[in-house]
């Protein structure tokens, strides 16, 4: 069985699509002069938690200096929550940062400053 197809719809479409505003047709955009791209930074770290004691090792591939710190929250209201002291990831450079809790360990964070 053969069926006829009229080519009306298609030639509808395509006459539709031409006869679309420039501005609503998708294209490929060039940068013109916009904001310069920001430098690659930051040092990618990775953190571990084994019991009451937290570890974090972070490798800084890029060429800024990366001062990175690690915060830990402890579970317990009467734990005290601490914080490292800051250490300068320079490049291709890990560092490793250590703290503890007296009991559980909450959340643990790493933060990141731009010594540029």
């Amino acid at each position: 069985m053969r069926l006829h197809r009229s080519p009306a719809p298609v030639t509808l479409a395509v006459a539709l699509v031409l006869s679309l505003p420039y501005d609503a047709m998708p294209y490929a955009r060039v940068a013109d002069g916009g904001p310069p791209a920001q430098p690659l930074f930051g040092a990618a770290c990775r953190t571990s938690v084994n019991g009451s004691h937290v570890v974090a090792y972070c490798h800084n591939p890029y060429v800024d200096i990366d001062r990175v710190r690690l915060h830990i929250e402890c579970v317990r209201w009467w734990d005290i929550d601490t914080d490292s002291a800051p250490a300068d990831t320079g490049p291709d450079m890990t560092v490793r940062l250590a703290g503890r809790c007296w009991k559980e360990v909450g959340p643990v964070w790493i933060s990141h400053q731009n010594e540029h």
